[in-house]
């Protein structure tokens, strides 16, 4: 009797497990795709230079650098090449958007300077 239970549970286990991942995808079907060469035209007229466009969980993968020289990787629903994920690498000398979380980098530079020259044997 505790056999069927056992299968039940794990099976629904299984399953729910499943739709979660699931929901990590872009899920357009593929007869409404817009082309890699219509996203590709889009973000060279907004500056990017693109470096590779490849389905990846059925969205569009986009390496390139940005129109800043920043190195970005960006997903995009292929239906209607919409944004649905951006990763940017900032430049050192990059000049960080207004309403992106950033460090303090000025102070985390004097703390690692005051440390630096502490381990030297000077003060800080």
């Amino acid at each position: 009797m505790k056999t069927p239970q056992l299968i039940t549970t794990l099976l629904a286990a299984t399953l729910i497990s499943a739709a979660a991942l699931a929901e990590d995808d872009c899920n357009d079907p593929v007869t409404n795709w817009q082309s890699r060469a219509a996203l590709r035209q889009m973000l060279e007229a907004e500056g990017w230079t693109i470096h590779r466009i490849k389905v990846d969980d059925g969205c569009y993968e986009v390496k390139g650098f940005d129109q800043d020289g920043n190195k970005v990787k960006a997903e995009y629903f292929p239906s209607s090449l919409r944004l649905r994920k951006l990763e940017t690498k900032f430049k050192e000398d990059a000049v960080i958007p207004d309403g992106l979380p950033t460090r303090n980098k000025q102070k985390n530079r004097e703390k690692r300077n005051n440390r630096d020259n502490h381990d030297n044997g000077e003060k800080p």
